[in-house]
């Protein structure tokens, strides 16, 4: 792709995932996803009714009457987007292809973010950790993070969930808000490190899939690539035989997942290349609030 082709996406992806933000996620991400803490905010007398733990002993002492410190929320967190660029999410049977709506959500939030003042950090990952971007503060970062969701090319093809869940958490040292977006097209388990992970961070998973990809069509003799591993087949998609066992291993493969989600109380939400994504973040958002 061509830089000045990259530019105009950048500039279409920044204008409509900016007006989603301003318009639609404004008090929902706010709401969603609370500070980190509470932090001292100043001294005021005491008053009845008041904490006396909180008094603060060195002014109270100058003053020759009580003083309490005051705490406010501490707003500002660290978000970090754990983004998926496995050969899968070069996959769109619709107008839109995977990695086209999963840049565009990685957009919505990491815009969400710095209008709350919030730092936000990339990791892109297949099955090794293929870029890590720091969190920073500001549009210019933003604008820099959707170029590169654009136009970065992967080493790998294969995905490793488990591998970046413990590089996130080995690499963030602080409690942060973590997006783990992908299509969860994973043949290893796991679910022990999903479930680290939300001890120490707030985990939410975002599953983007092509609906294509839930069943086969019935078109007789049909050669399938797997975008993962390269390997090619042909397969008769007239039996009734084959289509069945296609559509268990997909419902086996989501019900797994979304086993491995509820079972570490990670906040999850899915959504397909034809569907709406505002509708799910919203949905997301409001019930995290």
């Amino acid at each position: 792709m061509e830089t000045s082709e990259i530019l105009k996406k950048v500039r279409r992806i920044e204008i409509k995932t900016r007006g989603l933000t301003n318009n639609i996620f404004a008090g929902e991400y706010h709401s969603a996803f609370k500070g980190k803490g509470m932090a001292f905010s100043e001294v005021r007398e005491y008053q009845y009714g008041d904490d006396v733990r909180d008094i603060d002993w060195n002014v109270t002492a100058r003053y020759n009457r009580p003083f309490v410190k005051v705490f406010e929320e501490e707003r500002e967190l660290t978000v970090m987007l754990m983004i998926d660029v496995s050969g899968s999410r070069n996959f769109g049977t619709t107008n839109v292809m995977k990695k086209e709506m999963m840049t565009e959500i990685a957009a919505t939030i990491a815009f969400s973010a710095i209008q709350n003042k919030d730092k936000i950090g990339v990791i892109f990952f297949s099955n090794k950790i293929e870029k890590f971007i720091p969190p920073k503060k500001g549009r210019k970062h933003i604008l820099f993070i959707i170029r590169e969701l654009l136009s970065f090319e992967p080493e790998q093809t294969q995905t490793d969930l488990s591998l970046v869940l413990r590089y996130m958490t080995g690499a963030i040292k602080k409690r942060c808000t973590a997006f783990l977006i992908s299509d969860f097209i994973d043949n290893s388990p796991y679910k022990d490190a999903l479930s680290i992970a939300n001890n120490k961070h707030d985990l939410i998973a975002v599953q983007v899939y092509d609906k294509r990809e839930t069943n086969l069509p019935d078109v007789g003799l049909m050669k399938i690539s797997d975008a993962e591993t390269g390997s090619e087949q042909w397969i008769d998609t007239s039996s009734a035989k084959t289509r069945k066992a296609y559509n268990e291993w997909w419902s086996n493969r989501q019900r797994l997942m979304e086993e491995s989600m509820k079972k570490t109380r990670v906040d999850y939400v899915t959504v397909a290349t034809d569907e709406d994504y505002v509708k799910a973040l919203m949905s997301l958002f409001m019930r995290r609030a």
